[in-house]
């Protein structure tokens, strides 16, 4: 990679002026078919119903029909609310939870990630018109820790027309979804009624807290013949957003007080309450934490091409290309507080007096620690009160591909024969670096004030810029500028092909018979391509100080310290990183790739009789895994090692459906269904050089296999009507958790082989069960409202060793991603011109993540979000939108056995607005 940093973007790009080309195509046809109407119809003209209850009624019948469990979602209910991707609707679904985040990284204002009843991501398949779709990853711990859950922010909902959430399975649905398949299924050319369709949207998005609005297009044209047998249909998106986040992060490094450090002394000194019952040796302090501000300028877009061919009723071609790529650089403005890491470990500060210390104790925690700056201090010329730890990325890049050709024949009356054969790619890349600068040793304060709510950190000089102190434990000046960081990227491939037949028998209780097979071939790799300090870079004075500034005012609003404190901009902190570090040299041990060929088989019956129907069948599926990565050798070198595994999943299914009475439907399911262990949890590495801590993958890890019974009732008690309720258990074989292990690798701060203390995905067992209900009602005079709630209980029940359920202790078996709570509240109203909604989704706190040392847990959280639209004329309409209206708080929490509940992280992203001119002819 050459020694240059990616520019920011300022003209459009040739994928954006097209889009907008397409929008100003249909405004302007569409107003003059407006100026232009005949004076006298010559022939009748066609009737559409569209609207919220069209829709409603519409996804409705398509679950009450359904054989199986399954929530369906229109492309009319996605664009009445202000969904700006799949996983904003899909989280109004009862049993699917979202996430802002790929993990722990926090939320970004965005839904991210999918899951069906409080489960890992991992153990949702999601499926693009049947087939796998790849996508990728702008943040480097998702690029290498993950791999099979796809980034709905590459699928804007502009793209649908229709998602279907599969709860239970059935033997036709492709193998890889433990908990469920989310299929996404774009728009097809000769589904619409008309010969020549066109839509297209112009509009802008305003983001609360960087006080920006950016432009929002979005267009699609399709066209067919006369005689409905070919037709092709284009769309095409240009989406940004200016991201501003007030954050707080106190979970870099929590740390137990060394026996004879200045803490330990100080606290045991305070008084006997202090010494007898709780002694400060062995309590929790926070060595390194503080204020975060976010900036990111995200710019998604892309599109589809689908040309479709049916020159007969026997046979139908259909040939699809999409491609969606976001943008999104950023850089993380880290100002962290560091007295805790100065005054509590005794190799750092034997000399500190203990007078200058005071502190309170409370359940195994440092809650409150205040340190002076006394005069004439020895060892103080060599700490340092806080560093600022900028890290940008100015390349962030995430992309989701796929070409694919389904095809069908009706070979006779009784045989049909189809088939799909494709390739989807995806990629993660990112460029990162930090500008970190210590600075002069002035004391501070820190106080806990709960665990949900922001660390009150007081650093004296904050608002000013000065550096010294510490030097980063390498010769040169104290404070001395310096810098850590990689070039991580992720390609991830796969090459399909299947064949299905469907067969109609002459058997009364088994009219059809389905079979297939299916192959593929999935791939993935990552290299990771360190940063490297030019000369220069440690010297304070080519530090960009044109470039200084301050962070804003947002942090009022998450009641943290931050607003005046310094940092630099992002452009000053890009020229600086271009100017004096370069990327070069393979972090071998880092690096992975993985092969993982996979064969499957399939055959399945539908039956049915008078008021009942179902299906029933097995899949047969062989996975190969090739996992190939960098371990030290017996010579202290990098060498390869090749780690092979293979297994073979037998998954019966069956579902039945009964008609109890016109108007009520009942259903019972029960499977086996399998998913493939995260790639990244099979290779994966991630260090922390300094505390000698990091997350290590396992390349034997098995497949998590999932025995699940669903029971429901359905009452469709009047039109566009219903009240419902499931219950549904899952056995989980292979549950992956996090086992404690250690681990040589290179130290890249100590330049050096290290043991590390690691937390390495071993498996598990583990269980999820809960109960799902419904409501959805249109009441007179144009209102209706919809609502639902999930309750779930997830837990492991294997106990593995060194988990933290097979703590002896203290046992943790919180499954991770399980939401106890989780409910939708929504109401609208629709007339032939005006039409509203107001939805409120809220899901309870879950366990976000585990590691050797931790868990971290997010809270409670809940969204409001509205729109309102007006009809103008047939032709034109318009939207204003608002997601996050209420400035969610999204925090976490860290639990560590024996302490109380530490303070994570906590974000506030602002509120969206979005105004939107929409067209269609």
């Amino acid at each position: 990679m050459q020694n240059k940093l990616s520019p920011m973007r300022s003209n459009l790009t040739p994928m954006a002026s097209a889009v907008a080309l397409l929008v100003m195509s249909v405004a302007m046809q569409a107003q003059a078919q407006e100026t232009e109407k005949p004076a006298k119809p010559t022939e009748p003209q066609e009737v559409v119903v569209t609207g919220i209850r069209a829709s409603l009624q519409q996804s409705l019948n398509q679950k009450r029909n359904a054989d199986t469990f399954v929530e369906v979602i229109t492309a009319e209910d996605i664009g009445k609310m202000p969904d700006k991707n799949v996983a904003d609707s899909l989280q109004r679904v009862p049993g699917v939870s979202v996430a802002a985040a790929g993990g722990g990284e926090g939320s970004f204002g965005e839904n991210d990630r999918v899951a069906l009843r409080g489960t890992p991501f991992g153990l949702t398949l999601t499926t693009l018109n049947g087939h796998s779709v790849s996508s990728g990853d702008w943040f480097a711990d998702n690029i290498v820790g993950g791999g099979r859950s796809v980034s709905f922010s590459l699928f804007p909902s502009e793209l649908i027309g229709r998602v279907t959430v599969h709860k239970g399975s059935q033997a036709n649905l492709l193998e890889g979804g433990a908990e469920g398949v989310v299929d996404i299924e774009t728009r097809k050319p000769l589904d619409f009624k008309k010969q020549f369709n066109a839509q297209a949207s112009i509009g802008m998005v305003n983001s609360e807290n960087s006080s920006k609005s950016d432009p929002q297009l979005s267009g699609m044209i399709a066209w067919k013949n006369d005689a409905s047998t070919m037709g092709i249909l284009v769309q095409g998106f240009h989406q940004k957003r200016t991201l501003s986040r007030a954050g707080q992060e106190n979970q870099i490094w929590w740390e137990k007080v060394d026996v004879g450090s200045p803490i330990d002394n100080a606290i045991k000194g305070a008084g006997t309450a202090n010494t007898a019952t709780s002694p400060a040796s062995g309590a929790i302090t926070n060595f390194l934490g503080g204020t975060a501000w976010f900036e990111q300028q995200r710019t998604r877009e892309g599109g589809l091409i689908d040309f479709q061919f049916k020159p007969s009723k026997d046979v139908n071609i259909d040939v699809t290309a999409f491609q969606s790529h976001l943008d999104a650089p950023n850089i993380n403005h880290n100002f962290m507080q560091s007295l805790g890491r100065f005054v509590g470990p005794s190799w750092a500060t034997t000399g500190y007096p203990t007078s200058a210390l005071s502190g309170t104790l409370s359940q195994g925690v440092i809650s409150q620690l205040t340190v002076g700056n006394p005069a004439g201090c020895v060892p103080c010329s060599g700490m340092s009160s806080a560093v600022q730890e900028i890290f940008s990325r100015p390349v962030a890049e995430s992309q989701s591909q796929f070409f694919n050709i389904d095809g069908s024949v009706r070979v006779n009356d009784r045989f049909t024969l189809s088939g799909k054969l494709g390739t989807t790619k995806g990629l993660g890349n990112t460029v990162s670096g930090a500008m970190g600068i210590w600075m002069p040793w002035t004391g501070g304060s820190y106080t806990i004030n709960g665990s949900d709510k922001a660390v009150t950190y007081v650093t004296p000089g904050a608002d000013k810029f000065s550096i010294g102190g510490f030097n980063n434990g390498a010769p040169g000046t104290p404070g001395a500028p310096y810098t850590y960081g990689s070039h991580v990227t992720a390609n991830d491939k796969e090459d399909y092909a299947q064949v299905d037949g469907v067969y109609k028998t002459d058997l009364a209780g088994i009219p059809t018979v389905r079979f297939g097979f299916r192959v593929a071939d999935h791939k993935r790799d990552l290299s990771s391509i360190g940063v490297n300090a030019l000369p220069g870079l440690s010297n304070a004075a080519n530090l960009p100080m044109s470039g200084l500034t301050a962070f804003p005012n947002i942090f009022n609003d998450l009641g943290a310290n931050g607003a005046g404190y310094w940092t630099f901009s992002q452009a000053a902190v890009n020229a600086w990183l271009s100017q004096y570090t370069n990327y070069s040299g393979h972090l071998l041990q880092n690096e992975f790739s993985i092969k993982e060929p996979t064969q499957s088989a399939y055959a399945m019956a539908d039956f049915g009789g008078e008021g009942f129907s179902g299906n029933f069948g097995v899949r047969v599926s062989r996975t190969s895994e090739e996992v190939t990565r960098n371990e030290i050798g017996p010579s202290g070198n990098f060498e390869p090692k090749t780690y092979k595994n293979s297994y073979v999943d037998f998954l019966p299914s069956a579902n039945f459906r009964l008609d109890v009475t016109k108007d009520i439907v009942a259903r019972f399911g029960v499977s086996r269904t399998m998913a493939r262990p995260e790639l990244g949890q099979m290779a994966g590495l991630d260090l922390r050089d300094v505390q000698g801590t990091g997350n290590g993958g396992n390349p034997n890890l098995k497949p998590i296999r999932a025995n699940t019974v669903d029971l429901g009732v359905e009452w469709y008690f009047a039109p566009k009507s219903m009240m419902s309720a499931d219950i549904f258990y899952s056995a989980l074989d292979g549950y992956v958790t996090y086992g404690a292990s250690t681990g040589t690798f290179y130290n890249q701060i100590q330049k050096k082989n290290t043991v590390y203390a690691m937390s390495t995905p071993i498996n598990t067992q583990a269980e999820v069960k809960g109960l799902e209900l419904s409501y959805i009602q249109a009441l007179p005079a144009g209102f209706g409202v919809n609502a639902n709630y999930t309750y779930t209980l997830g837990k492991e029940t294997g106990q593995a060793p060194g988990s933290k359920c097979g703590d002896l202790i203290a046992p943790d078996c919180t499954l991770i991603g399980t939401s106890k709570n989780a409910y939708n509240l929504g109401v609208f109203y629709e007339d032939s011109k005006f039409s509203a909604r107001l939805t409120y989704s809220y899901r309870s706190g879950f366990l976000n993540g585990t590691s050797r040392n931790s868990a971290a847990y997010q809270n409670d959280i809940g969204t409001l979000s509205a729109t309102l639209a007006y009809q103008i004329s047939d032709n034109f309409s318009i939207s204003l939108d608002g997601k996050d209206l209420n400035n969610p708080l999204v925090s976490s929490v860290t639990k560590t056995p024996g302490a109380a509940d530490l303070p994570a992280s906590l974000y506030k992203n602002g509120r969206q607005i979005f105004l939107t001119l929409h067209a269609k002819m």
